[in-house]
């Protein structure tokens, strides 16, 4: 198993309430992104409080409800699944606040998009409709993308938050990109997460994650729920026939902008007719 890739790791931490997935600084070498999963069954509740970190849950499927700071989102969510491929309801929560989540369908998933951040923000719904709907490329390059905090928002302060939807037989964050230099306005620093679904549940798909000097070249079968680390390099990702990729990026580093640098040995693909 790559060190970049971890399994879901399903784990009850409090009734009804279980953690799929867990990355953060201690455990996944990333300094600026963090990210969990959580399941909910109805009438469970989540808590957290948040020091030196900004936060944005995504209401991935099924319906919640988050109490944060003096505010209430009830009944938020759009979709019992990710593949209905249609936007979904999130909430923004600065550094510093305390918040709850509370399952409010038989069974809701909520991904935790973390960032560093110091300085404290108002928490803030954000709406299916809120986000930004785009479809990229040609070919075998095709994906969607609902975009739920781009880097030109004023919400958060480091955080960027993206759904990408990828057919079989098309590649996806191609041709390979990286972002993993400060050398604006060419290129940003942007550490990087995936979290995967893919339907149907027993499919899987690769993702490679490799540097110029092939110092770091990890080649992934990436199944059902995992999660994918991006500290630096490019990293596409190959769908096979007959299954659909859903993925959600969380990024972040020292600026808020995303400016990728494309691998030029690749970079022809953009040019065809």
């Amino acid at each position: 198993m790559s060190k970049l890739q971890r399994k879901p790791q399903n784990t009850k931490i409090a009734e009804g309430v279980t953690l799929v997935q867990d990355i953060n600084e201690t455990n996944s070498g990333l300094e600026y992104v963090g990210f969990k999963m959580i399941d909910l069954t109805q009438g469970a509740i989540y808590e957290e409080s948040l020091s030196g970190l900004e936060c944005c849950a995504v209401a991935l499927a099924g319906k919640i409800s988050v109490a944060a700071g003096a505010k209430t989102f009830e009944n938020i969510g759009t979709r019992a699944s990710v593949f209905e491929q249609i936007p979904t309801d999130s909430v923004y929560i600065g550094t510093g606040e305390s918040f709850t989540i509370k399952g409010e369908t038989e069974v809701s998933r909520v991904a935790l998009c973390y960032a560093k951040s110091d300085k404290p923000l108002d928490v803030a719904l954000i709406k299916a409709e809120d986000n930004s709907i785009e479809d990229r490329g040609k070919y075998q390059n095709k994906r969607h993308v609902h975009n739920i905090l781009p880097d030109d928002s004023n919400l958060a302060n480091s955080l960027l938050v993206v759904e990408v939807y990828t057919e079989g037989g098309n590649f996806s964050s191609y041709p390979p990109h990286k972002h993993d230099v400060d050398n604006l306005p060419n290129e940003s620093f942007l550490e990087e997460s995936y979290y995967h679904e893919i339907n149907p549940g027993q499919g899987f798909l690769f993702q490679r994650v490799y540097t110029d000097d092939r110092t770091l070249d990890e080649t992934m079968a990436v199944e059902n729920r995992d999660v994918v680390l991006v500290p630096k390099g490019y990293h596409p990702v190959g769908v096979p026939d007959g299954y659909t990729s859903y993925y959600l990026n969380v990024m972040a580093g020292p600026t808020k902008i995303w400016k990728f640098h494309n691998d030029p040995d690749h970079e022809w693909i953009l040019e065809r007719e």
